[in-house]
């Protein structure tokens, strides 16, 4: 559930779910706890979640703990929107290929396992049948 910020005039950031103002610090604690939000000017109604979101990254820069690296900020001011755009494309196409690299290494396990699986069988009929010949030559030394 996407959690409901307003920004007032004087740049205070009310969270409506606890009745209560919160800090940049407070918002970004809860995204890295995968609480999404979306934040609105009180007065317009404007959604600024993207402006909130920018000054959170920012303030993170100033306490030396930058998320970004210098590249991808400079790309995202040079083509603005486009900078965005290609680097999750690309982000995603990682991903697509970490997943796939994933996927096809599970495939031998599975194979594997399916085939230790066959070969136990094998092997505790090969022992059943091995006791069978054990009895059947006891009985015939016993004759």
């Amino acid at each position: 559930m996407i959690r409901l910020i307003k920004r007032y005039g004087s740049r205070k950031l009310y969270d409506t779910e606890e009745s209560r103002y919160v800090s940049l610090e407070e918002l970004a604690g809860w995204i890295r706890h995968g609480q999404e939000i979306r934040v609105i000017d009180n007065k317009s109604q404007d959604d600024v979640t993207s402006q909130t979101l920018t000054q959170i990254i920012s303030e993170e820069g100033r306490r030396g703990n930058s998320i970004l690296p210098n590249e991808l900020l400079h790309d995202i001011i040079r083509m603005g929107e486009q900078a965005v755009t290609t680097s999750v494309e690309h982000l995603s196409t990682s991903v697509d290929r970490l997943v796939q690299a994933s996927i096809d290494r599970i495939g031998p396990v599975r194979r594997a396992r399916e085939e230790m699986s066959l070969l136990r069988k094998r092997l505790e009929d090969l022992e059943s049948s091995l006791a069978d010949i054990d009895v059947i030559s006891k009985d015939d030394d016993a004759s």
